[in-house]
């Protein structure tokens, strides 16, 4: 979701008008949920989705009608069983699409944008607010807003009854619709995806590598031999670490709770080596792979260092959901999928 908003405050800087396409409501079957985005150009090109098919083909030709007419709209949709037969569904649905022009003449549109492509870990609790209205005339407009826990904003300005109802939304993770008075607004929490730190470069680190960064994670991959940590076997990672070796290799990285440990080193000792580290950051999730019965024998090595038995608990070991993997592929899949229950749950508890 960043690096949409970033491609699109980088057009608006240009001078090019954008069309937003949001879900903002949906019900049954529908390609995709409330809040999927979809940014269209005048040539009918788009970066982002809101699911494809028939849909999103309307949406685009809805999209080019208002960056040439300038006016926002709202259309409903309803998906029989044979239209989203071809989307992979299995029953039929509706949903409710906003299209907004972002005006380049308005330079708080590409604020937003920039402002939400510009987010980092440390970033909690921000909003994206989309005045929804598509009444003739206010063509210039600005219906954007970037809005932070403490009730800062970037773009649009809001009243004072608008913020006091909006920054009383805190938690959820999923987009609200909101009337504050005659006013309706779409309030969608921009989260943070968090930052995987793979320790090892081997065959499952290979495969991992390319499933965190599809799913969104930041991905560092960190390993004390360049021959196996390097931008060719890792093209996806959005940085690579030669550790001078493993000993301390976590000390100097930027661990929160937005942090996401996984440790698939070459051997044990490497492996306990990296978790011994681990246990002692604010990381918000800490996976290390192998048997029950080699984390046992590593546990009870780091109870005798000093590590308590209920820091050892918050570890996840054996790592990854229980599907018998076996490849480093299916392996890869089982870990990702722990990683994705791990940020939701982080996510939805954030206070």
């Amino acid at each position: 979701m960043k690096e949409l908003f970033l491609n699109c405050a980088t057009l608006l800087e240009q001078g090019e008008d954008i069309a937003m396409v949001t879900i903002v409501d949906h019900h049954g079957s529908s390609p995709r949920t409330a809040g999927s985005k979809m940014f269209v150009r005048r040539d009918g090109s788009i970066f982002g989705t809101i699911g494809g098919g028939v849909f999103e083909a309307k949406a685009i030709n809805l999209a080019r009608e208002v960056l040439q007419n300038g006016q926002a709209v709202t259309r409903d949709f309803r998906f029989s069983c044979d239209e989203v037969g071809g989307m992979d569904m299995i029953c039929g649905g509706s949903a409710r699409i906003f299209i907004d022009l972002l005006r380049a003449a308005c330079p708080e549109n590409a604020a937003v944008c920039k402002s939400i492509g510009s987010l980092t870990g440390s970033d909690h609790e921000t909003f994206l607010i989309t005045k929804i209205e598509t009444a003739p005339g206010g063509h210039d407009q600005i219906r954007l807003a970037m809005m932070n826990r403490d009730g800062l904003t970037v773009g649009m300005p809001l009243s004072g009854e608008a913020l006091n109802v909006l920054t009383r939304l805190r938690k959820g993770r999923r987009p609200q619709q909101v009337a504050v008075g005659e006013t309706s607004y779409l309030v969608e929490p921009i989260h943070y995806m968090g930052t995987v730190y793979i320790f090892g470069a081997g065959h499952v680190s290979q495969k991992l590598a390319q499933l965190t960064a599809f799913v969104g994670f930041q991905t560092v991959v960190l390993d004390d031999r360049a021959e196996f940590a390097n931008a060719h076997r890792f093209p996806q990672a959005d940085q690579i670490i030669v550790a001078s070796d493993m000993d301390n290799c976590v000390k100097d990285l930027p661990v929160n709770r937005s942090s996401y440990l996984v440790i698939v080193t070459r051997g044990h000792a490497y492996d306990r080596t990296v978790l011994e580290q681990a246990v002692k950051t604010d990381a918000g999730y800490i996976g290390m792979i192998g048997s029950r019965r080699k984390r046992d024998t590593i546990y009870e090595y780091l109870r005798r260092a000093g590590v308590t038995s209920e820091r050892l608990a918050q570890v996840h070991s054996p790592i990854g959901v229980e599907i018998d993997a076996e490849t480093p592929e299916e392996i890869a899949v089982s870990i990702v999928g722990e990683l994705i229950k791990r940020r939701a749950g982080l996510i939805n508890a954030s206070p």
